[in-house]
């Protein structure tokens, strides 16, 4: 199975956690999902985009290129003005099967992406074209979502909770972690529902420093 498989298992505040623990800032702020359900994962295939300029250009014609299972990240610089995804992609991605869509901007037409329950995560929507107003600037570069950067072949994981980054070089390191914490979160789980305090159980199973940074 591959890695990105094995990480989705798992929610995003384990992710999130593990992430701590490693000192990893990938939780991704003010990108959220269109709708509750539909989870996200996969590695970044990622898109650049700019104001447009006297030379023109187009929004992109990417998405026929993006490998299967691969999530699509669009940085349009975080603007709610001009949306820079709409329904015919969104079929397409569907189709294609594709891990879902990020976006460090906005999306419209979203109700084709709850129609077909296509994982589709935006700082908002809006229904006003990007197009005459930006073009793709770069494919498969560094670019940003929310505060976080990313890179082509990280991983991201989705949920109803929000979105998560793990740099390609540590998703080894992070799955291990995730595991060991929802082994421990589980124990907890079983433990009181047979009765066991919280607080004591808690404390017995180190719950208060499972995301704590551990250097060395």
């Amino acid at each position: 199975m591959t890695m990105e498989l094995e990480l989705s298992k798992f929610s995003t505040p384990t992710i999130s956690d593990a992430l701590d623990r490693l000192g990893i800032a990938g939780q991704v702020e003010g990108v959220y999902p269109a709708a509750r359900g539909p989870r996200l994962a996969g590695r970044a295939f990622t898109v650049l985009y700019q104001p447009i300029d006297v030379d023109g250009g187009t929004v992109g014609d990417y998405i026929d290129d993006v490998p299967p299972g691969d999530v699509v990240v669009l940085d349009n610089g975080g603007r709610l003005d001009v949306t820079v995804w709409g329904d015919i992609l969104t079929m397409v991605a569907q189709r294609r099967g594709l891990g879902g869509t990020a976006i460090n901007g906005v999306c419209r037409d979203t109700d084709r992406a709850l129609d077909l329950g296509y994982p589709l995560f935006s700082r908002s929507r809006w229904m006003r074209t990007g197009k005459d107003r930006v073009k793709v600037a770069g494919r498969q570069v560094p670019v940003v979502l929310g505060t976080v950067r990313v890179r082509p072949g990280d991983v991201l994981i989705g949920d109803n909770d929000g979105l998560v980054v793990v740099p390609a070089e540590r998703e080894q390191e992070v799955l291990d972690i995730a595991m060991e914490i929802e082994t421990v979160e589980e124990a907890i789980r079983r433990e009181v529902e047979l009765g066991t305090p919280l607080r004591q159980v808690r404390e017995r199973l180190g719950y208060h420093a499972l995301q704590t940074r551990r250097d060395g």
